[in-house]
């Protein structure tokens, strides 16, 4: 399966076209459609509920982004339903994937993050895989954790797959990988299992060997993220092919 045209054709919007001081909040459908209102792609990404429902939601905690505190994965999906998003001036809440995708109806395409602890537990993957199996709109689906991209080979390799990667992994989320397992992500050692069909890579560790090599001798697309200035862009234009953006209009 060839990675489908518009994934290099736009620049893609880092969790919808968000803009905090105007109140417009990451990954709500308000920032989904100002996104819209551009023409560009989203980037999403979803986390896990406690009932096994898959929400639209970047951090594992409540804290940064409501007024409530806690694990995402210790409540259910009508309790998340039901919290504000803080800061944000369009009445937003925290959106179940399916309610987004009903929302977006196929407008534009969409880059779809699945969060990942790295310990196996493949039930958000499963849940996502089937709520886009009755999606009409264009999406690829990418992720940190190469386990779950090669659950997505096995379970719909029908849908368009890839990693994301960096060299460092020195964020304080990267603090629960081992040096051996940071060491395996950076130099995409796992390629042959998960056999991903294009790169998402930190714009700050570009150029590097691993997305230079899977583009040069396996024609892979590299996308590349956030870039968020003019010294970020410039990099993306000379060694990928598509960046993630946020922070202003390119």
């Amino acid at each position: 399966m060839s990675t489908p045209s518009w994934l290099v054709a736009k620049p893609i919007a880092h969790r919808g076209l968000h803009n905090k001081a105007g109140g417009i909040i990451e990954n709500t459908l308000s920032a989904a459609e100002a996104a819209i209102g551009y023409g560009f792609p989203i980037e999403l990404d979803v986390q896990l509920t406690g009932d096994n429902e898959a929400i639209v939601f970047h951090d594992f905690e409540l804290d940064r982004l409501t007024g409530s505190t806690g694990l995402v994965a210790e409540r259910t999906l009508s309790e998340l339903a039901g919290i504000d998003i803080a800061g944000s001036t369009g009445g937003d809440k925290i959106p179940s994937l399916k309610g987004y995708l009903d929302k977006i109806a196929g407008r534009v395409p969409l880059v779809i993050e699945i969060k990942s602890k790295f310990n196996g537990d493949m039930r958000l993957t499963k849940r996502v895989c089937e709520i886009l199996a009755d999606y009409k709109g264009p999406f690829v689906v990418k992720s940190f954790d190469p386990d779950i991209v090669e659950t997505v080979r096995k379970i719909a390799p029908h849908i368009t797959r890839g990693i994301i990667a960096e060299l460092h992994y020195a964020s304080k989320t990267d603090e629960i990988l081992s040096p051996e397992l940071k060491y395996r992500l950076a130099n995409l050692l796992h390629f042959a299992e998960s056999q991903p069909q294009f790169i998402s890579w930190h714009v700050k560790d570009l150029p590097a060997a691993g997305p230079y090599l899977a583009k040069l001798l396996g024609n892979l697309p590299v996308m590349t993220w956030t870039v968020r200035n003019p010294e970020d862009r410039a990099r993306a234009e000379k060694h990928a092919d598509q960046m993630v953006f946020e922070g202003f209009l390119p």
